[in-house]
């Protein structure tokens, strides 16, 4: 990890333009147009940092009224692999921590800021943070590795050719 702080975010860096980012495939729960329970993430990215947002709806409760700790960590997951874009390169996660600040209704949105810690060899460093008009509801931080495309397809070839959009995840 870097020496900043854990969860100090560097500034913007001058000329990398945020990008609207797609998503990878059309049924992920976490960032599928099509998938009608899902997340439903929009993620742009330049340079070493991503940011985005979901809206919690009925369908994420645990407790009534209350996201369901499980989906907020699925979206810090999520959101954090759309880094994946800015380094052209798939991967899978390997190690995830989630840390609870407050808790996020129903009906809220999460704006989510995440950024590129360090790359060595097949290892990818991620922090990011989710807030709530401002404040920061929930953090994270994970450790994504580098795999082939050959990591993705005996499990895509299961649904059919027609489900992989692109060659690769991402």
């Amino acid at each position: 990890m870097s020496s900043k702080t854990p969860w100090e975010m560097p500034p913007p860096v001058e000329g990398d333009e945020m990008r609207p980012l797609p998503s990878h495939y059309q049924y992920c729960f976490g960032c599928g147009n099509d998938h009608p329970t899902g997340l439903h993430l929009q993620m742009s990215g330049g340079g070493n940092r991503v940011e985005g947002h979901f809206v919690v709806t009925e369908h994420h409760q645990g407790a009534p009224g209350l996201a369901h700790g499980g989906v907020i960590a699925a979206a810090m997951d999520e959101g954090m692999g759309f880094v994946l874009y800015l380094l052209a390169t798939p991967a899978v996660t390997a190690r995830i921590e989630v840390d609870f600040r407050r808790p996020v209704p129903v009906g809220s949105t999460l704006e989510l800021l995440g950024v590129i810690d360090q790359v060595e060899g097949r290892k990818i460093w991620v922090r990011m943070t989710g807030s709530l008009d401002g404040e920061v509801a929930v953090r994270s931080q994970a450790l994504f590795l580098k795999v082939g495309v050959e990591h993705f397809l005996p499990h895509a070839k299961k649904f059919g050719d027609e489900h992989m959009e692109r060659p690769y995840n991402p």
